[in-house]
């Protein structure tokens, strides 16, 4: 074990530290009402990170061989007529949420702002952003390949994964421990950041889904039209 490696890692880190579920879901939680239910943002932030671990371990473990396996059934045309529908759905149920078009048709804006609830509430919300954003953390799947070559033992790379998560769910624990410093001082600040994203959060779902939904769309019409069996 390097230092090079262990500041790679930690680059890596902090740059995963900024992801939508490892800190603007966690600080909206943060800027909610319910100011007094900071236990839920805790089990939040804990079962993603032991989300994230689990996950690298199981990279590390050679879970990308096991899914390899299945290749020729994930190829194959009835897969990516599953995603053809999957991506038109997505793209079509981004304009319910575009604020403009359902400005025109005289509904109400769509606004998200996620409250800290119980713990069964938390997990299951730290479960879908984890699931939903993985496959798209470059960083912690460049962090995984960088373990995995090293040729670490288990018991090196079991505690380098653990600190990389670590590091991660870091920024919004530093957020909580400065509101419980400054008080009273912090909140107009917090309550002006809480607007913006709530004024805004309708148009980001929005976008998400009509991107993921064409990205998903255009690689299986690709895959159906284009590409000679």
């Amino acid at each position: 074990m390097t230092i090079g490696l262990m500041l790679t890692l930690a680059a890596l880190a902090v740059i995963d530290s900024t992801s939508f579920g490892t800190l603007v879901i966690p600080v909206y939680l943060l800027l909610s009402r319910d100011r007094s239910r900071t236990s839920g943002l805790l089990v939040y932030l804990a079962t993603i990170a032991v989300f994230y671990f689990l996950v690298g371990v199981a990279l590390m473990l050679g879970l990308t061989a096991a899914l390899e396996s299945f290749g020729e059934a994930l190829h194959s045309r009835a897969a990516y007529w599953v995603q053809l529908v999957l991506g038109v759905g997505l793209f079509a149920l981004s304009f319910r949420f575009d604020p403009k078009r359902r400005a025109k048709r005289g509904r109400p804006e769509r606004r998200f702002e996620p409250v800290a609830g119980g713990p069964r509430a938390m997990v299951l919300l730290a479960l879908g952003a984890g699931a939903i954003e993985v496959a798209t953390m470059v960083p912690y799947l460049a962090a995984v390949g960088i373990l995995t070559t090293s040729g670490l033992p288990a018991t090196r790379w079991l505690p380098l994964l653990a600190g990389y998560v670590l590091v991660m769910i870091l920024p919004p624990l530093a957020l909580m421990g400065l509101r419980a410093v400054a008080g009273a001082r912090l909140e107009p600040r917090l309550e002006r950041l809480r607007a913006w994203l709530t004024r805004h959060s309708a148009s980001m779902v929005s976008w998400a889904l009509a991107i993921i939904g064409f990205l998903l769309a255009r690689d299986a019409a690709f895959q159906l039209f284009f590409t000679p069996n």
